[in-house]
């Protein structure tokens, strides 16, 4: 189904271009059978040219669906299905918006391990100008919700999204993402009042259009109590 989906969105145009042939063929078949049924005077003729013309509508219909089915997929569907329903490895939803509470299983696996502080607050693997968390910085406390600013845009941009982890550990757990290059800088909200405090790393992925990530953009910080 990925392969699939993929196809059609990567070729739509030339998509396009074979079913309008088509649509051309199947216009002047159902133009040549119409003039062929008043043509036509004897039975078997009739017969013919009847059969000719309902091949010709048959094939008319099918190019008009298949040209529909395209538009559908490629205009509405593709657009607004989640980054991760395209590609091949389905093990997040880079676009499900925080919703405020965390699975019960994490808040107790993530209060069941005790806090390691970060031996440094320095960034790693982040580009200038292409993958970078500006806010917050490396080392910064912060609690509530927090606003993540950054950068997300590279060539062939297909999704980014922003996700945490225990420091030391490399359990990540994705926070929100978008298929659209981020405006101001804003990346999206963080909700850290359901966390157990302590310290934590917070990293952004972005992926090209062939699925290839990137290296992350990987930051420390600190998660104080609300």
């Amino acid at each position: 189904m990925t392969t699939i989906l993929r196809f059609f969105a990567n070729n739509a145009l030339l998509i396009y271009l074979v079913l309008a042939i088509g649509l051309l063929f199947a216009a002047r078949s159902l133009l040549k059978g119409r003039v062929e049924l008043g043509q036509s005077v004897f039975g078997l003729e009739r017969e013919l040219a009847y059969r000719h013309l309902r091949q010709s509508v048959t094939m008319l219909a099918i190019v008009i669906l298949l040209a529909l089915s395209e538009l559908l997929l490629t205009a509405f569907l593709i657009p607004y299905l989640p980054a991760f329903s395209i590609l091949s490895t389905p093990t997040f939803n880079p676009l499900t918006t925080q919703t405020g509470t965390l699975p019960p299983q994490l808040l107790a696996s993530l209060g069941a391990l005790t806090p390691q502080p970060t031996a440094t607050a320095r960034s790693s693997g982040c580009i200038p100008g292409q993958i970078m968390i500006t806010y917050p910085k490396p080392g910064d406390v912060i609690k509530g919700t927090v606003e993540i600013l950054g950068v997300a845009d590279i060539p062939n941009f297909a999704y980014y999204y922003y996700e945490f982890s225990l420091a030391g550990s490399d359990n990540w757990q994705t926070v929100a993402g978008d298929n659209s290059i981020p405006k101001d800088t804003k990346l999206g909200p963080w909700d850290t009042s359901l966390i157990t405090p302590g310290f934590y790393n917070l990293r952004l992925v972005v992926t090209d259009s062939q699925a290839n990530k990137l290296p992350p953009c990987i930051i420390p910080v600190q998660i104080s109590a609300p």
